[in-house]
């Protein structure tokens, strides 16, 4: 689970398509509820998490400093989350697609869940 602070980074750089360097993530959160210094604990403990990765490197003036870029969606983040409840099973899966379906009102929507389902049957069969 990450604290309200990783979470902020997470929703910048699942927001961007493009790795970001430290002092970007800090230029770019302006509502940040943490210090600019602490940047740094909270980009290593992203990666001991493994919901970031270092993509590259660029240069900054003088020095080089690393590109970093989710390596979790937010979307496998939120199932994660869901999935990791205690008492989880996975016979709550329909009730969870369920209450997901019933915030839709775009039947496109529908039709890309059924060939998402369609599919994965498939594959279970074989």
């Amino acid at each position: 689970m990450l604290t309200k602070s990783e979470l902020e980074i997470m929703e910048l750089l699942w927001q961007q398509e493009e790795p970001l360097t430290s002092s970007q993530i800090i230029d770019m959160s302006e509502d940040r509820s943490w210090k600019k210094s602490y940047v740094h604990l909270l980009i290593n403990s992203l990666l001991e998490k493994g919901m970031i990765e270092v993509v590259g490197f660029i240069k900054t003036t003088k020095n080089y400093a690393r590109t970093f870029k989710a390596k979790v969606t937010k979307e496998e983040y939120s199932v994660d989350r869901y999935t990791g409840l205690q008492g989880f099973q996975q016979s709550d899966i329909p009730k969870m697609v369920s209450a997901l379906v019933n915030k839709t009102t775009n039947p496109s929507l529908l039709d890309q869940l059924q060939e998402i389902i369609d599919k994965k049957k498939s594959e279970l069969q074989k």
